[in-house]
């Protein structure tokens, strides 16, 4: 049983490992070595390199989840998302160094690049939940793909921004959650077309058949 500091050592030696060398670079041994524990402790806290990583961004919603946003509640929706991925921007700051490395390994792997969309889908899920955003089914998953994909647009500007204000990472956020906001009422539309029921085909009268043969109307 690995105690919650060697499980926080564990992320950190990944996260530091990341900073000097590619994802497929990166053995559980090398993990291990960095933690300063011994592959069997690793084997007791996690199955592999992803699950250290969702881990961490485990610790990132949770950081983002635990803050109040109650002062928010009266603004539009779109305003209250923007709030919280800055939020999760700034809790993402110390880690940049490390984040430039994955996204250049997952830019070479796809296996890599799959793994953290679904990684991604489950984290922004929260985060729209954090925002008071509630959208179940089939509109819900699109909305959610949608904004793992706006979400990866704006990382790749925050990645490359020094300016501790953010100010191009900022305006990439509100240009993506503008952009994502008008195709969501397209989809909410579209949604509500196939929700309709079809149109009942009119029945045209037998000529042929005497007028009182015909069934009388259904009571529904």
């Amino acid at each position: 049983m690995v105690t919650k500091e060697q499980r926080r050592s564990i992320v950190d030696a990944l996260l530091a490992l990341l900073e000097e060398r590619g994802w497929e670079e990166i053995g559980l041994d090398d993990v291990a070595r960095q933690a300063g524990i011994s592959l069997a402790d690793l084997r007791a806290g996690f199955d592999g390199k992803m699950a250290i990583l969702e881990a961490f961004v485990r610790e990132i919603d949770a950081e983002v989840l635990a803050e109040d946003v109650s002062d928010m509640a009266d603004e539009p929706p779109r305003e209250r998302l923007f709030d919280v991925l800055m939020r999760r921007l700034d809790a993402l700051v110390p880690h940049k160094a490390a984040l430039r490395g994955l996204a250049a390994s997952a830019r070479r792997d796809p296996t890599l690049a799959a793994g953290l969309n679904k990684i991604a889908f489950v984290s922004q899920r929260w985060m729209l939940t954090a925002a008071g955003i509630r959208i179940e089914g089939l509109l819900g998953a699109a909305a959610t793909e949608g904004l793992v994909v706006a979400f990866a647009r704006v990382m790749r500007v925050f990645l490359t921004e020094d300016d501790p204000g953010m100010p191009r990472t900022m305006a990439a956020l509100d240009k993506e959650l503008r952009r994502s906001e008008q195709i969501f009422v397209r989809l909410e539309r579209a949604t509500r077309l196939f929700r309709r029921p079809p149109r009942r085909p009119m029945r045209r009268p037998d000529r042929e058949a005497p007028e009182e043969s015909d069934p009388p109307a259904a009571p529904v």
